[in-house]
């Protein structure tokens, strides 16, 4: 058996080499002058050589490495040796019997199969940090050797311990799972725990963290009543990965409902999330669509800053793209943001997502919402339904590459003793003075038609009266009035063509007006206003029903 070739790779050989070749090229120069004279008188016949590489005892130096090593032979893998690493190891090993029944630690480490491997191709086989039984972690080598009298052959197994390597990097991953846990979980804290839910719409909303990476995303999405019966709807994505980018997502989310509560148009809430996210950090972009309902207008006004487009599917299962119009990121400035809109009628669900949903690799964009909508197309079902379904038809498990968002709301159509509970009625504010008296009379007429309690029907007309009052005194045509009541509450909103928002003060016992507004926060449940498109404002206020009304 020769194991020159092997031998020459053990620790130490390389050296003991270099210092025989150094010793021999001394020698030959002893007579050019360039070995001093002390020294040439040192080298002398006596003085002992290195041995060579093939005079060494194999066996012996076997026995002494500190790695693993065994050699089996034949197609049973029966054992020719082992060293005395491996039996301080695994204990003693017969040699002469099969490896199946005498090395079974071998077994256990799947490495039999590898074997036979090695035998066939007579290439060398690596795998690398397997635990043992005992806990210690080894990589192993198998190399083909020729074996004397064998035709099959031999294989020798190398074992070197890296058990301190394959602990650190134990230690490694468990940091970065500890990591993850942290994102995910500052992540989830600051996503909203439980969504509000709108009168007029059903709306369902997931998360899915992506893969098993120390990082997750800054996916985000929200809901915010503004009262009035209209909600804001807003999905988000802040470019980059980890805490950092979940905690630029909570600072953008909690501006997005200060800035809802000032009932601004899409555009405008985009245009000041624009300046914020290049306060909070110049070097990181996210992309964000902003989205209202009303469900007297019966669409979704919106504003996208580089955000993938919303998906509306009608009650007769037609998509539609609301692809335009789109700004850039936010973070970026310089941009002036506009909105758009999207019919959402009844019967009608729209979808928000992320980009993790629809975007892959292998694949086109487009491709990925195109395959999206057609899903939508034929999804059924209750909102949080429809976001399982989305997320199975994309193909998102628990392993998925990327962050993911959905949020999915229905505006759904009410036959029946259920439409009932949703009335809306309306009335256009003609002439001077005489229209106070006529918007009293047809709130009247209306409130007792819907069958409120008497003490909540008077509280309206009383309501209506001084929205109207108001609108009259200091608003502009045209004028409208308009009641409106659902499941919860009923609601009453008076619009006129001057943009000036009213605000409540304090009226001294010597003003003759300043009171209106006072009055209508004192007995309604809420109350707002906000500018309307074109220029005008709506003042409104809102009751919340008692559980026997209607």
């Amino acid at each position: 058996m020769n194991f020159t070739r092997w031998s020459a790779r053990l620790p130490g050989t390389q050296r003991r080499a270099a210092a025989r070749t150094e010793q021999a090229v001394t020698a030959d120069r002893r007579g050019e002058g360039s070995v001093p004279a002390a020294r040439g008188e040192r080298l002398t016949d006596d003085t002992p050589s290195v041995p060579a590489v093939d005079e060494l005892p194999v066996r012996e130096v076997l026995d002494r490495v500190p790695a693993l090593v065994a050699l089996v032979h034949g197609p049973e893998h029966r054992i020719a040796y082992v060293n005395d690493a491996y039996v301080v190891a695994f204990g003693a090993r017969p040699v002469g019997e099969p490896a199946r029944e005498a090395l079974p630690e071998l077994d256990e480490l799947g490495l039999l199969p590898l074997l036979d491997q090695v035998l066939r191709s007579s290439r060398p086989r690596t795998v690398k940090s397997r635990k043992a039984p005992g806990g210690r972690s080894y990589t192993f080598t198998c190399t083909p050797v020729d074996m004397p009298d064998d035709t099959a052959g031999g294989v020798l197994v190398f074992a070197a311990d890296v058990t301190d390597h394959a602990e650190a990097a134990e230690r490694l991953r468990a940091s970065e799972r500890e990591q993850r846990e942290t994102a995910v979980t500052l992540q989830r804290s600051l996503l909203p725990q439980e969504l509000e839910q709108p009168d007029d719409l059903r709306i369902a909303a997931t998360y899915q963290p992506g893969g098993t990476e120390a990082a997750v995303g800054g996916d985000w999405y929200d809901v915010i009543t503004l009262g009035g019966g209209r909600t804001a709807l807003v999905i988000g994505d802040v470019m980059g990965r980890g805490v950092r980018a979940a905690a630029v997502m909570g600072q953008l989310r909690t501006a997005v409902r200060a800035y809802a509560r000032l009932d601004l148009p899409p555009h405008e809430v985009l245009q000041l999330l624009d300046g914020l996210a290049t306060e909070i950090d110049a070097n990181q972009i996210a992309t964000c669509v902003y989205a209202v309902h009303d469900p007297n207008e019966g669409r979704l006004v919106y504003a996208s800053a580089g955000h993938l487009p919303i998906l509306v599917c009608d009650e007769n299962g037609n998509v539609l793209r609301a692809d335009e119009p789109t700004g850039p990121p936010l973070g970026t400035g310089g941009w002036v943001h506009t909105s758009g809109s999207v019919p959402l009628g009844p019967g009608s669900t729209a979808v928000l997502y992320t980009d993790g949903l629809v975007e892959r690799r292998d694949a086109d964009l487009d491709e990925g919402i195109a395959a999206l909508e057609s899903a939508l197309a034929g999804a059924t079902g209750t909102p949080q339904v429809m976001c399982d379904r989305l997320l199975r038809s994309a193909g998102v498990t628990a392993g998925h590459d990327d962050d993911v968002a959905v949020l999915v709301l229905q505006h759904p159509a009410r036959p029946g003793p259920d439409g009932d509970l949703f009335r809306n009625a309306a009335l256009e504010l003609l002439g001077g003075v005489e229209a106070a008296p006529r918007a009293r009379a047809f709130a009247s007429g209306v409130l007792t038609s819907w069958r409120f309690p008497t003490d909540l029907h008077d509280l309206g007309v009383l309501a209506t009266s001084e929205l109207v009052a108001n609108s009259l005194q200091h608003g502009t045509p045209p004028m409208r009035l308009r009641l409106r009541r659902t499941d919860r509450r009923l609601i009453i909103e008076v619009t006129d063509g001057d943009d000036h928002l009213p605000r409540r003060r304090h009226a001294e016992p010597a003003d003759e007006a300043g009171r209106g507004i006072a009055i209508v926060a004192t007995i309604a449940s809420n109350w707002g206003s906000r500018r309307t498109p074109g220029g005008g404002k709506a003042v409104w206020c809102e009751f919340t029903l008692p559980r026997s009304a209607g």
